[in-house]
C-alpha cells in the first residue's frame, strides 16, 4: 500500500483550509484596520435600532403621554416584524445593497454624460447652433446637410 492510500480520505479538507485562511485574513484586517461594517442585514438592524431610538427620544408635548405610548407600540411592532425577515433572508439584503451600488453607478454615469454634453454645448454662446469647427460635423449642417435633433 502506498502512503496516499494509508491515510483516511477527507473530502472537505480543502474547503476547511480555505475557510480557516479566510477567517485568519479577516482577523488580521480587523486587527490592522479596526472593526469594519457588518453585513447589509446587520447594518439594517443597526439602522432600525437607531431610528427607533431617535423616534422614541423625540419630545411629543403636543401629543401627550398616551401618544408616546402609541408611538412606542408602533416601533416595537415594526422591529418585531422586521427582525424575522432579516434573520431568514440575510443574503437578500447583501444582494439589495449590491444592486443599489449598481444603480448608483448607472445614475452617476448618466449624470456625468449629461454634464459633458452641457459643457460641450456651453461653447455656443451666440446661439448659432454651431458647436464644432469640424466641417463634417452633422450638428453644423456639414456633410450630412441635415439639422441636428437632440433626442436626450
Amino acid at each position: 500500500m502506498s502512503e496516499a492510500t494509508d491515510r483516511p480520505v477527507d473530502d472537505d479538507a480543502w474547503a476547511r483550509a480555505c475557510a480557516e485562511d479566510l477567517e485568519a485574513e479577516k482577523a488580521r484586517r480587523r486587527a490592522h484596520h479596526g472593526p469594519g461594517t457588518g453585513t447589509a442585514a446587520e447594518e439594517l438592524r443597526k439602522l432600525i435600532d437607531a431610528v427607533a431610538d431617535r423616534i422614541s427620544s423625540l419630545p411629543t408635548p403636543l401629543l401627550g403621554p398616551a401618544a408616546q405610548g402609541t408611538v412606542q407600540q408602533i416601533i416595537k411592532q415594526a422591529k418585531s416584524a422586521a427582525q424575522p425577515v432579516i434573520e431568514r433572508n440575510p443574503d437578500v439584503f447583501d444582494h439589495l445593497a449590491a444592486a443599489g451600488g449598481e444603480l448608483l453607478a448607472a445614475y452617476r454615469s448618466a449624470v456625468e454624460g449629461q454634464e459633458r454634453r452641457w459643457t460641450r454645448d456651453a461653447g455656443d454662446q451666440a446661439g448659432t447652433g454651431k458647436r464644432s469647427d469640424d466641417p463634417t460635423d452633422p450638428r453644423d449642417g456639414g456633410a450630412s446637410g441635415g439639422e441636428h435633433i437632440d433626442l436626450d
